[in-house]
Protein backbone atom coordinates (compact mmCIF):
# COMPACT_ATOMS: atom_id res chain seq x y z
CA UNK A 1 0.00 0.00 0.00
CA UNK A 2 1.27 3.38 -0.80
CA UNK A 3 0.86 5.60 1.99
CA UNK A 4 1.55 8.84 0.00
CA UNK A 5 -1.13 8.01 -2.40
CA UNK A 6 -3.65 7.36 0.33
CA UNK A 7 -3.12 10.66 1.72
CA UNK A 8 -3.47 12.16 -1.42
CA UNK A 9 -7.06 10.69 -1.82
CA UNK A 10 -8.11 11.08 1.59
CA UNK A 11 -7.40 15.30 1.33
CA UNK A 12 -8.95 14.88 -2.44
CA UNK A 13 -12.39 13.35 -0.62
CA UNK A 14 -11.81 15.45 2.69
CA UNK A 15 -10.89 18.77 0.52
CA UNK A 16 -14.18 18.41 -1.40
CA UNK A 17 -16.02 18.14 2.24
CA UNK A 18 -14.88 21.52 3.44
CA UNK A 19 -15.42 23.08 -0.21
CA UNK A 20 -19.22 21.44 0.05
CA UNK A 21 -19.30 22.82 3.93
CA UNK A 22 -17.86 26.03 2.90
CA UNK A 23 -20.44 26.82 -0.14
CA UNK A 24 -23.07 25.56 1.96
CA UNK A 25 -22.35 28.23 4.75
CA UNK A 26 -21.31 31.10 2.68
CA UNK A 27 -24.80 30.37 0.15
CA UNK A 28 -26.67 29.94 3.33
CA UNK A 29 -28.03 26.78 1.20
CA UNK A 30 -30.41 24.47 2.75
CA UNK A 31 -28.86 21.53 1.45
CA UNK A 32 -25.77 20.11 4.08
CA UNK A 33 -22.21 20.55 3.18
CA UNK A 34 -21.35 17.33 3.55
CA UNK A 35 -23.79 16.79 1.06
CA UNK A 36 -23.04 19.18 -1.61
CA UNK A 37 -19.40 17.61 -1.34
CA UNK A 38 -20.94 14.87 -2.49
CA UNK A 39 -22.31 16.41 -5.30
CA UNK A 40 -19.10 17.86 -5.77
CA UNK A 41 -16.79 14.74 -5.80
CA UNK A 42 -19.46 13.06 -8.21
CA UNK A 43 -19.70 16.05 -10.37
CA UNK A 44 -15.52 16.09 -10.41
CA UNK A 45 -15.54 12.41 -11.14
CA UNK A 46 -17.98 12.52 -13.66
CA UNK A 47 -16.34 15.27 -15.68
CA UNK A 48 -13.10 13.28 -15.79
CA UNK A 49 -11.33 16.04 -13.38
CA UNK A 50 -10.96 13.55 -10.99
CA UNK A 51 -10.31 9.97 -11.77
CA UNK A 52 -11.87 7.56 -9.95
CA UNK A 53 -8.65 6.08 -9.32
CA UNK A 54 -7.58 8.99 -7.64
CA UNK A 55 -10.25 8.25 -4.73
CA UNK A 56 -10.75 4.56 -5.11
CA UNK A 57 -8.57 3.30 -2.37
CA UNK A 58 -9.54 5.43 0.15
CA UNK A 59 -13.16 5.24 -0.60
CA UNK A 60 -13.30 1.51 -0.13
CA UNK A 61 -11.52 1.64 3.26
CA UNK A 62 -13.89 4.45 3.97
CA UNK A 63 -16.59 2.04 2.85
CA UNK A 64 -15.33 -1.07 4.48
CA UNK A 65 -15.18 0.48 7.90
CA UNK A 66 -18.81 2.10 7.66
CA UNK A 67 -19.82 0.37 10.68
CA UNK A 68 -17.93 2.35 12.97
CA UNK A 69 -19.10 5.98 11.76
CA UNK A 70 -22.68 4.80 12.63
CA UNK A 71 -21.19 3.53 16.76
CA UNK A 72 -21.12 7.36 18.61
CA UNK A 73 -24.68 8.92 16.96
CA UNK A 74 -25.95 4.97 18.06
CA UNK A 75 -24.54 5.64 21.52
CA UNK A 76 -25.74 9.17 21.71
CA UNK A 77 -29.53 8.26 21.24
CA UNK A 78 -29.19 5.88 24.56
CA UNK A 79 -29.39 9.57 25.97
CA UNK A 80 -32.35 10.82 24.22
CA UNK A 81 -34.36 7.13 24.75
CA UNK A 82 -37.44 8.77 26.82
CA UNK A 83 -38.26 11.25 23.39
CA UNK A 84 -37.63 8.41 21.20
CA UNK A 85 -39.76 5.95 22.96
CA UNK A 86 -42.84 8.81 23.34
CA UNK A 87 -42.10 9.44 19.36
CA UNK A 88 -41.21 6.18 17.96
CA UNK A 89 -44.39 5.84 15.66
CA UNK A 90 -43.57 9.27 13.97
CA UNK A 91 -39.90 7.53 14.02
CA UNK A 92 -40.83 4.86 12.38
CA UNK A 93 -43.22 6.19 9.42
CA UNK A 94 -40.79 8.80 8.63
CA UNK A 95 -38.03 6.53 8.31
CA UNK A 96 -39.99 4.14 6.61
CA UNK A 97 -41.56 6.23 3.76
CA UNK A 98 -37.91 8.36 3.36
CA UNK A 99 -35.91 5.25 2.74
CA UNK A 100 -38.57 3.46 0.10
CA UNK A 101 -38.48 7.06 -1.62
CA UNK A 102 -34.66 6.83 -1.42
CA UNK A 103 -34.79 3.70 -3.07
CA UNK A 104 -37.62 4.39 -5.66
CA UNK A 105 -35.45 7.35 -6.80
CA UNK A 106 -32.12 5.23 -6.53
CA UNK A 107 -33.36 2.91 -8.71
CA UNK A 108 -34.63 5.38 -11.19
CA UNK A 109 -31.37 7.12 -11.35
CA UNK A 110 -29.90 3.72 -11.68
CA UNK A 111 -32.42 2.95 -14.44
CA UNK A 112 -31.11 6.23 -16.33
CA UNK A 113 -27.52 5.70 -15.55
CA UNK A 114 -27.81 2.37 -17.57
CA UNK A 115 -29.96 3.94 -20.60
CA UNK A 116 -27.21 6.01 -20.78
CA UNK A 117 -24.64 3.89 -20.70
CA UNK A 118 -26.62 1.41 -23.12
CA UNK A 119 -27.76 4.15 -25.76
CA UNK A 120 -24.95 6.97 -24.70
CA UNK A 121 -27.21 9.73 -23.99
CA UNK A 122 -30.15 10.18 -21.31
CA UNK A 123 -32.79 11.18 -23.71
CA UNK A 124 -33.28 8.37 -26.11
Amino acid sequence: MNYSNLIKEFAIITGTYFIGEALSGILQLPIPGNVLGMILLAILILSGLIKMEQVETASAMLLDNLALFFIPPGVGLMLYFELISSEFVAIVATATISTLLVLGITGKIMDLALNHKRKGTFYD
